[in-house]
């Protein structure tokens, strides 16, 4: 079998979702698909027995190169480091809802708590949990035999049981949203408590290249204080919108006409636990 245009627009969505899930970045993922069929194409047909086994250790293995040097970058990165958002509806060049194969292992919460996991974890922990391929399979994308590729699971599930209890409802977070938007706009500090956890947690990504917190701010009080620090400093022509960021809902914070930040939210037990707030512009969509 040989990797023709077709299997190109076939298997791209899924190369896509498991590349975004592996780096937490848009451009990279494209980028790294992109490679990934360039290099299909002039493997002869005798060596390919399963395109999709196939294409995906490909793209597995350059993914995991990349996220050796990323180690390096994110020591040296200014501040928290918060997953790209993925604004499903500015992908105009997929539907998005094949980009997407199931919500499990998209959330910002999720993406982030990949950042502790070792690259052979995280790609074990993606291809078993979030894209169900067996053991047999995934000993074979990452050339480990199954039962370590068994030990790698267990023990990368450990690691990520802070955000095993996340509220994935669309519908229910978005009301919890909305709640938090109408509470915060009239500084409403009873409804505000209801729907923050005590120890709520803010993780501000400006990147260098704008001003943000540079450690994570911790409990109701010094978060509201600095949400309420950032509005008070805001233009007239700010406004806000609840849109569909990682298949959850989340704020997207306009000034002067553009986006200014993108506001994601770690929801579990009805309460907002973790606030991610993406203001580096290199990881903003272009209005």
């Amino acid at each position: 079998m040989q990797i023709s245009n077709e299997d190109y627009q076939h298997y791209k969505p899924l190369l896509f979702s498991l590349g975004y899930r592996m780096l937490g970045s848009v451009a990279e993922a494209e980028d790294i698909v992109h490679d990934t069929f360039l290099k299909a194409y002039q493997i002869s047909e005798e060596n390919i027995t399963n395109k999709k086994a196939y294409l995906c250790k490909m793209l597995t293995n350059r993914c995991l190169d990349v996220l050796k040097s990323a180690r390096s970058r994110r020591e040296q990165y200014v501040g928290p480091w918060n997953p790209e958002p993925l604004l499903l509806e500015k992908l105009h060049a997929f539907d998005p809802s094949e980009i997407i194969i199931q919500k499990e292992g998209l959330s910002i919460a999720y993406l982030r708590m990949m950042e502790h996991l070792a690259p052979d974890e995280r790609a074990v922990l993606l291809l078993r949990e979030a894209f169900n391929f067996s053991y047999s399979e995934i000993a074979n994308i990452v050339e480990k035999k199954e039962e370590n590729c068994r030990k790698i699971f267990s023990r990368a599930k450990q690691k990520v049981l802070h955000v095993e209890g996340e509220s994935l409802s669309y519908e229910r977070n978005k009301s919890i949203i909305n709640r938090f938007i109408a509470a915060f706009q009239i500084q409403n500090t009873a409804v505000l408590l209801e729907l923050l956890s005590d120890n709520v947690t803010l993780f501000s990504d400006g990147g260098g290249k704008v001003t943000a917190a540079v450690r994570p701010v911790v409990s109701v009080s010094n978060v509201l204080a600095l949400l309420y620090g950032v509005i008070k400093k805001a233009p007239e022509d700010t406004y806000f919108e609840v849109k569909n960021i990682n298949r959850q809902p989340a704020i997207v914070t306009y000034m002067n006409n553009k986006i200014q930040s993108i506001l994601s939210f770690y929801i579990s037990n009805e309460k907002i636990n973790e606030i991610y707030i993406t203001m580096n512009p290199e990881k903003l969509p272009i209005r």
